[in-house]
């Protein structure tokens, strides 16, 4: 056997157990994969447990009918887009991480602060999975389920339930990639099929028994236009942004070039559309018709809890779907979250890493504010984690043009590059101020943030680059 071939089944033996995940390192030829691996695992992250929890929460905010099925379809075309065209092209060109990238960028001391940020994020996401999936676990022990107002834990059961799944979704996520993607590649099939058959299953009690019956009732009964109590009113663009932006830190915010550096070409972007399409539409409708049912059944069970809904319409199929997407959408999220913390913890295994990202996730899985206030929370992580996307994109595609370096912190020596830093700070600065003061919701702050932060970063780049002294030159 060659020294060649015994290198290689010890690479492939150390990705098996989950040491090497090329966290400092351009992923190699013979490691990238095809254009399944990415299906199966944006369908699967996607067509996930939070559909359970964002579907019904537009119905409490009182979209619509028009307003989902127009507003999804075309929201998650801009976000298919912004894959293939912004993040997938970088991470087919450098095949490095995220978090590795922005070190090289910014600097090991602007890097780590956001680092922090960002881990912390996808923590916080990864737990609102997790308490979805803890709300089917507790079902046999007919656990009392957290309502829509509520913040704190409300019985011993909960917190057992979430330590309980979370438990296990971290374990899956830190054996690394090939993991994650095996076990989105197995259950999202299954798992689309049954969100499709819970949507068809609930039309009869809705009131819809044929094509013909769908439009009327679905403005009646289903998007009614009026929101619950207590829940403010949203819209046509509030639909269409939040289609878009909610994974606004994994496309425009570069965060998936920790994914798609394993493709083997920028076209794999595109496979972003199974989880949109079928996760991001099909999903959140079918999960609005399942919790439309419950009201028309029980008007005062407000209750968001997608075990409960999964249940009275598919039975234990509902219940294990609920559970197993779950799953399937956190180990991804865990997975970039202990990527995002290596750098903090340099003489860590990704794997132990990995595993205490999904000790955090399970903590803040406990609260179910985290989950009922989904919504404003994904907008609101996807604006803090933007500005660093752009930083990326300029450094990658508009420095070169302007005859500054790419990767400046690295070749200058410096450990804080203050023209990134300040791109990131003074725009989340400005989007506070746009907030508290023009009244402009978090869902419509994207846009004017992406252009201040790259104009922020290219200004400044042209000052520190042309006019500055560092340390070490070029």
């Amino acid at each position: 056997m060659t020294e060649e071939t015994n290198a290689g089944k010890t690479e492939s033996a150390a990705s098996a157990a989950g040491a090497n995940e090329f966290e400092r390192e351009s992923v190699p030829e013979s490691r990238l994969k095809g254009l399944g691996s990415f299906v199966g695992m944006y369908a699967g992250e996607h067509a996930a447990g939070t559909e359970f929890m964002i579907g019904p929460l537009f119905v409490t905010h009182g979209v619509s009918a028009f307003d989902v099925l127009v507003g999804l379809l075309l929201g998650n075309l801009m976000a298919v887009l912004s894959w293939r065209f912004l993040c997938a092209p970088i991470a087919v060109r450098v095949r490095q991480t995220m978090y590795y990238q922005l070190e090289r960028i910014c600097g090991v001391r602007l890097v780590a602060v956001y680092n922090v940020a960002n881990g912390l994020m996808f923590c916080f996401l990864a737990g609102a999975m997790v308490s979805v999936s803890a709300t089917a676990v507790g079902i046999p022990f007919r656990m009392k389920m957290p309502g829509l107002a509520d913040w704190l834990p409300n019985s011993a059961g909960w917190i057992v339930a979430v330590l309980a799944v979370g438990a296990v979704i971290s374990v899956v996520a830190a054996r690394g990639y090939d993991a994650v993607a095996r076990f989105a590649n197995i259950a999202s099939p299954w798992m689309v099929l049954v969100f499709l058959a819970c949507g068809i299953a609930a039309l009869p009690g809705l009131g819809i028994h044929s094509p013909a019956d769908f439009w009327p009732v679905a403005n009646a009964v289903v998007w009614t236009g009026v929101p619950i109590e207590g829940q403010t009113q949203y819209g046509f663009w509030h639909v269409f942004c939040f289609a878009w932006f909610c994974n606004l830190a994994m496309h425009v915010g570069m965060s998936d070039l920790s994914i798609f550096r394993y493709a083997r070409k920028a076209g794999y972007g595109y496979a972003s559309a199974a989880g949109m399409f079928v996760g991001h539409y099909m999903a959140w409708i079918s999960a609005a018709l399942l919790y439309a049912l419950q009201l028309k059944e029980d008007p005062g069970n407000t209750s968001v809890a997608p075990g409960p809904m999964a249940v009275n319409i598919a039975g234990l199929a509902g219940a294990a779907c609920v559970i197993i997407a779950g799953w399937t959408t956190a180990n991804p999220t865990i997975y970039r979250a202990g990527l995002a913390f290596q750098v903090l913890f340099r003489n860590w295994s990704r794997f132990r890493v990995t595993l205490l990202a999904g000790a955090l996730a399970t903590a803040g899985a406990i609260f179910p504010a985290l989950v009922m206030k989904l919504l404003d929370f994904v907008a609101l992580y996807g604006l803090i984690l933007m500005p660093m996307g752009a930083v990326i994109f300029l450094d990658y595609w508009v420095l070169p043009k302007l005859k500054l370096e790419s990767f400046y912190a690295e070749k200058a020596g410096i450990p804080f590059h203050w023209a990134a830093g300040a791109a990131w700070i003074l725009t989340l600065c400005f989007c506070l101020v746009l907030y508290a003061y023009a009244g402009i919701e978090n869902f419509f702050l994207f846009i004017p943030a992406w252009f201040i932060a790259a104009a922020l970063y290219a200004g400044g780049s042209v000052l520190v680059q042309r006019y500055s002294r560092p340390e070490a030159g070029l």
